[in-house]
């Protein structure tokens, strides 16, 4: 390991092999276990075997961690006989073909681990991919292949030049600095760059945060990017030379095919890779530098470029200069990437790889490797933009159909869906200036339109994309559906059909490319019953209430007669029922909960009952009780212990004064013991009502590192709804158990009404919309003393 290669850090382990030439007697055993118990005293953590030489080759044939750690064993102390003889034999029995290809396979698994990127917001500096591993896995392979022992070497022997082993030297040492300052500062072995610690690095480097202001960046994100920039220089580097080795140890005959492009003579088919024709095709014909991604999407049988190709491109990069973005040729090209049936995905990452996405699209350079700290997004902004761009994508190809029906079912009719990626590569583009970066980036879309020739109605589609990416998400799950005026004023954004399903369709794949975790099924539900509204009133069909009032009703008592119940069950409860909660629940919603209290209205007893979510995870709990001040407080006071997340409230008064509430809620062990869950939720919650204790404390749940160490401040926004009827109070904040039953308590000790709770959450991020009404409200007094409450609800 480390100590063989003579570079052992702070707090790793010190691996020592003691090597004898026969099996050891009771005596030695005993006298070997002394001395490693002496070393362990004297405060080294040692890791030791102890073997014979032919147990040193047993043990390697089996396990590729031995082999690779005699491939550096070093004599420290001892017989030099015995350890010359184990080294004569490690080389007889090693195989430098099967040591290659079990590396290569290693590093391959590894690679997956971390999900196949460098740009991880907490990169493991020995670990990940780009780190420090990828360069000791070069350097092993050629040691075992008999190819060089350092960088120097490798240049000598023609696998790199000069110039890229010295940088791969500059990058070992960063990374490596990295690693000890993390040892040092974490007391421990640490490679994880934390988000607890890139503060501190970043410091102990002399690096500095910007003075506060728009587009001011803390010194982690410089340390970071730089990070970032450093591990794409060792992924291309290792790509160029594990394909070099690997070329000297499994030789083929080759035989160049000839590959048409659009700029002539440029590049061979070589054994399945793309080949340059000479190695200056790429100065004497900069188009090429485009072209290469243009071969690749039209050929997808193409497995790669060959090795001098990579190298040639990775330096070929700086030939894109104003005059090379302002030819008509190369606009061409890069639209024809865009255009591509197939590996438009593929291509877009290499050419981010290769820097030539961000050379072709400078304002795109300043986001590569550029944090988000937003608390959802989970991704450099450029990882982010990739991975919008593959999402949709994967609604085009029929076997991820399956994934989004719905987002399938609509790109299939989309025409020029092409323009759909245009959008996505501006979208976020602009983060990180300052000021609204969807303002900014429709300004960088425009001019790209303009630029490369898109007709006004094409241009007008990208940059209402970009400029709007965000309003379908918010208006989904920020503001009231059954509200009419809310669909009227969207459809008017939007305008028409092809709109609206090029909005739907980005906003998707964006949400789907912050984090892993942000999606789920109930914000899906909510995306496309705004989609579905908002055509029916582009088509002309009017979003009235009372048309949607008999669809909704019919549906339900279809659903009743299921059940057998008598025709007129459903009476006594929606005689108490008015417009708002039939616009406010699916008509799914609307028969259960008649199943549920026809025959309770009026016991005095307070009804709880709870099923699977009819869409998506979670359950759906349905409260009807006589309506008491505290009682939303109540309720989440009961969630907050049981350690619930609450995703969507419905608050419902009766005319004849009950409350009919209804949650979606979840918890990580619903899905093994739900049925478990729904008794206990339905008959704690009724005894909690009944018995009417005193409201507890919120609990004190702590952030999660994210959260501390990247703050937000929260914010309290109090207005009057549309129709001035009701207040609209929106609050933002770090996301936390309890955080909804502390608003609850102070929301109770102001006599305040709620009518809906619109829960959003983004990851450690949450944006909540509630509809309150109250006393005194209308007093600007009382305003600023409860957003002054609030603000420190939300802040303890």
């Amino acid at each position: 390991g480390g100590y063989g290669r003579g570079e052992l850090f702070p707090y790793s382990d010190v691996d020592v092999l003691i090597l004898l030439g026969a099996a050891p007697d009771a005596i030695t055993q005993a006298r070997l276990e002394n001395l490693v118990q002496l070393l362990w005293d004297l405060g080294l953590e040692i890791g030791h075997s102890i073997r014979t030489v032919d147990e040193c080759l047993s043990e390697s044939a089996a396990d590729i961690t031995v082999q690779t750690s005699l491939l550096e064993a070093r004599l420290v102390s001892g017989d030099t006989a015995l350890f010359a003889q184990l080294q004569a034999r490690y080389r007889e029995a090693l195989d430098p073909q099967a040591f290659f290809q079990a590396k290569t396979a290693e590093m391959r698994l590894r690679h997956a681990k971390y999900e196949y990127t460098a740009f991880a917001l907490e990169p493991n500096c020995k670990e990940s991919p780009g780190a420090l591993r990828d360069l000791q896995v070069i350097l092993w392979v050629a040691k075992a292949a008999g190819l060089a022992n350092s960088w120097g070497q490798l240049a000598t022997r023609g696998l790199i030049t000069r110039v890229e082993a010295r940088q791969l030297m500059e990058k070992e040492r960063a990374f490596k600095d990295i690693r000890v300052r993390l040892h040092l500062h974490t007391n421990r072995r640490e490679d994880r760059l934390l988000f607890d610690v890139q503060t501190a690095i970043a410091e102990s480097f002399g690096l500095a945060s910007d003075p506060p202001g728009p587009g001011a960046r803390r010194a982690s994100e410089y340390l970071m990017q730089r990070y970032y920039w450093a591990a794409k220089t060792v992924t291309q580097l290792n790509t160029i030379l594990l394909q070099n080795i690997e070329a000297r140890l499994f030789p083929q005959p080759s035989v160049p095919r000839p590959l048409s492009s659009s700029c002539g003579d440029c590049f061979n088919e070589v054994n399945g890779f793309i080949d340059i024709v000479r190695d200056d095709t790429f100065e004497t014909t900069p188009s090429a530098v485009l072209e290469i991604f243009v071969a690749m999407t039209e050929r997808p049988d193409i497995k790669g470029m060959t090795a001098r190709t990579t190298r040639a491109l990775w330096h070929a990069r700086n030939l894109i200069d104003d005059d090379f973005r302002a030819d008509p040729a190369n606009k061409a090209r890069f639209l024809r990437i865009l255009k591509a049936p197939v590996g438009l995905v593929h291509a877009l990452r290499r050419m981010n790889e290769f820097g030539v996405l961000g050379r072709y699209l400078p304002n795109f350079r300043n986001i590569v490797g550029q944090m988000q700290h937003d608390l959802f997004h989970v991704y450099t902004v450029d990882q982010h933009i990739m991975m919008v761009v593959r999402n949709l994508r994967r609604f085009t190809m029929s076997e991820h159909a399956h994934e989004y029906p719905f987002c399938s079912a609509l790109i299939a009719n989309f025409r020029d869906r092409w323009l759909l990626y245009v959008a996505a590569l501006f979208h976020d583009i602009a983060k990180g200036r300052g000021g609204d970066h969807s303002e900014l980036g429709k300004t960088d879309a425009f001019e790209f339109c303009r630029d490369h020739g898109l007709s006004e109605a094409d241009t007008e589609l990208v940059v209402f994309l970009v400029e709007q990416h965000l309003t379908m998400s918010q208006v989904a799950q920020k503001q009231d559906l059954s509200d009419p005026d809310v669909v009227q004023a969207f459809a008017g954004v939007v305008k028409d059909e092809r709109h609206l399903t090029a909005l739907y369709l980005l906003t998707v794949a964006d949400i789907r490319g912050t984090s892993p975790k942000v999606w789920n099924a109930w914000k899906a539900k909510l995306l496309e019953d705004l989609y579905r509204i908002t055509l029916r009133v582009l088509g002309g069909e009017p979003h009235s209430a009372d048309r949607e009032l008999r669809m909704r009703q019919q549906e339900a008592l279809a659903t009743l007669r299921l059940f057998g119940l008598p025709a007129n069950a459903h009476e006594a409860l929606w005689d108490q029922l008015d417009v708002v909660y039939f616009l406010r629940h699916d008509a799914s919603d609307i028969a259960w909960q008649t199943r549920c209290l026809h025959d309770k209205l009026g016991s005095g007893r307070p009804v709880v009952k709870a099923r699977l979510a009819p869409i998506g995870e979670g359950l759906q709990v349905t409260v009807y009780v006589k309506d008491q001040p505290d009682l939303f407080a109540r309720i989440c006071g009961y969630f907050d212990r049981k350690n619930i997340s609450i995703l969507d409230a419905k608050i419902h008064t009766t005319r004849d004064g009950y409350a009919l509430d209804t949650f979606l809620v979840t918890d990580a062990t619903f899905a093994k013991h739900y049925r478990d869950i729904i008794s206990l939720i339905e008959h704690e919650l009724c005894e909690l009502l009944v018995s009417q204790a005193p409201l507890g404390a919120p609990t004190r749940a702590r952030l999660s590192r994210l959260s501390r160490h990247f703050p937000i401040t929260p914010t309290v926004e109090m207005r009057p709804d549309e129709r001035g009827q009701n207040y609209l109070l929106s609050i933002a904040a770090h996301d936390r158990t309890g955080l909804l039953y502390a608003i609850a308590n102070v929301l109770t000790r102001y006599r305040i009404n709620l009518h809906t709770a619109k829960i959003m959450t983004l990851g450690e991020r949450v944006e909540d919309v509630f509809l309150i009404d109250g006393p005194n409200l209308n007093n600007p007094r009382v305003q600023v003393q409860l957003e002054t409450e609030l603000l420190d609800a939300l802040s303890n």
